[in-house]
């Protein structure tokens, strides 16, 4: 199932999280290899949007806070090279609003 066309990503999911180099589980080298970086976060943005959320999302789990959904992808970053990812999303109970959580390499 696609997800819903106005999931939120947070800015700061991508600031301060994905394209900040971080000492454990840095996620920020992987994107770079296909042009992603902090002074770019809204490309990394939009291309979520545009290359990943029409694809279908499959459950993973519900949670107390809500579904969990695990969706996989191609992205093809600024520089032209292509990533393969993995991102996860939660449509919370309380509000029925899906968010953005995280993005990982896809490991086969």
């Amino acid at each position: 199932m696609p997800l819903p066309a106005d999931a939120l990503i947070a800015r700061e999911k991508l600031t301060e999280y994905l394209l900040q180099w971080r000492s454990e589980d840095d996620k920020s080298a992987f994107l770079a290899q296909a042009g992603y970086t902090l002074e770019n976060a809204g490309r990394l943005m939009a291309d979520i949007r545009e290359q990943l959320m029409p694809l279908d999302a499959e459950l993973v789990e519900n949670t107390d806070y809500g579904a969990k959904f695990s969706l996989a992808g191609v992205l093809t970053g600024p520089n032209g090279r292509t990533l393969r990812v993995v991102t996860i999303w939660m449509t919370e109970e309380a509000t029925g609003q899906t968010k953005f959580i995280t993005l990982y390499p896809y490991k086969t």
